[in-house]
């Protein structure tokens, strides 16, 4: 049996603006997502009975409810596909941590298995129904640095973006998007920026007071790195991140941060390590 294994990267917001909400209780937001060189990574084995294994399974997350396997149940009723798949995660990207590792899953299960199954998908088909699994699932499927508007589906390709170097900090926390999302102090009028202004780094994470109020080992990771610049958190989750010009410099600051906390020295990355792996 052939055996297909691919990278589930990791994204950063490296700003996040929420501009308003609509009637039916989602955010419109302004954003910048890059990928990150630190991976989740998920083996294929096509089976010939149609049935969808996942191992190991993830604590607390009912098989159902599974974002690997809404997306391969989602692509077989979408193409009529009768294969099935055995698929293993290698886990490595924290749940609730604000890394897109969920919406990474589901976007790499149905590239991979839009290959493994030869279903025929374009990028384009398997976007649209990433859409309805979450609105950060689009944004890997078509594997490139974007700027996002709407509730996160209006993408513009950002292929020029500076890959700089960053220093990312885990906390050990959960943070959940909904309760984040419905918290009365949440900032959901900010005015809309130009792409030219968010990059010039006049953007900031409006989740982030919400976010540092409900966890404090968030505000003391942000802190710490705000020793060294400005720090920020990415998305609506835990991790925050210091973005520097240099892996020197990055590793620098994380031999200066206390040997408890859980860091990284990534590298941002226009295009996704999927895409490098499999041609969508």
């Amino acid at each position: 049996m052939t055996t297909l294994t691919l990278p589930s990267p990791a994204k950063l917001n490296l700003f996040l603006h929420i501009t308003g909400q609509r009637p039916d209780g989602y955010h419109e937001l302004q954003s910048i997502f890059q990928f990150i060189d630190i991976c989740d990574h998920l083996s294929f084995t096509a089976l010939n009975d149609g049935d969808i294994q996942i191992t190991p399974n993830i604590e607390g997350v009912p098989l159902q409810d599974n974002l690997i396997y809404k997306a391969a149940r989602l692509l077989q009723q979408k193409t009529g596909c009768k294969q099935g798949a055995k698929i293993q995660l290698d886990k490595v990207l924290p749940m609730g941590g604000g890394l897109g590792g969920g919406s990474s899953n589901a976007a790499t299960t149905l590239v991979g298995l839009n290959h493994l199954w030869q279903t025929g998908l374009s990028t384009n088909a398997l976007a649209e129904l990433g859409l309805s699994l979450g609105a950060d699932v689009p944004i890997f499927v078509h594997g490139k640095a974007a700027w996002a508007e709407g509730v996160g589906e209006l993408i513009s390709p950002m292929e020029n973006l500076e890959e700089n170097w960053f220093v990312l900090v885990v906390p050990d926390c959960h943070v959940n998007t909904k309760e984040v999302f419905s918290h009365k102090d949440l900032t959901r009028s900010t005015p809309k920026c130009k792409m030219s202004a968010a990059l010039r780094g006049t953007g900031r994470n409006d989740c982030e007071s919400v976010v540092t109020k409900l966890h404090k080992k968030v505000a003391n990771s942000l802190n710490l790195l705000d020793n060294f610049g400005q720090a920020r958190m990415t998305g609506t989750g835990s991790c925050v991140f210091l973005e520097v010009s240099s892996k020197h410099q990055a590793t620098q600051i994380l031999a200066k941060l206390p040997a408890d906390y859980t860091a990284f020295v990534v590298k941002g990355l226009n295009l996704s390590p999927l895409h490098k792996a499999v041609t969508v």
